[in-house]
């Protein structure tokens, strides 16, 4: 049966260097997505990829 859900989602601020934020927004406008997406594709992909010491 289908089942509609809702992903959770939550609001954090943080500061970033205007050339980074500059960067990605350049990036998300050629890709054709929010900066937002960008930003949450970033962050996953560090995340899986981080060097385990």
């Amino acid at each position: 049966m289908f089942k509609v859900t809702k992903p959770e989602h939550t609001n954090k601020t943080f500061r970033m260097p205007v050339e980074l934020v500059n960067e990605l927004e350049q990036l998300a406008q050629e890709k054709d997505i929010s900066l937002n997406q960008l930003v949450i594709q970033c962050c996953q992909y560090a995340l899986k990829h981080l060097e385990k010491n």
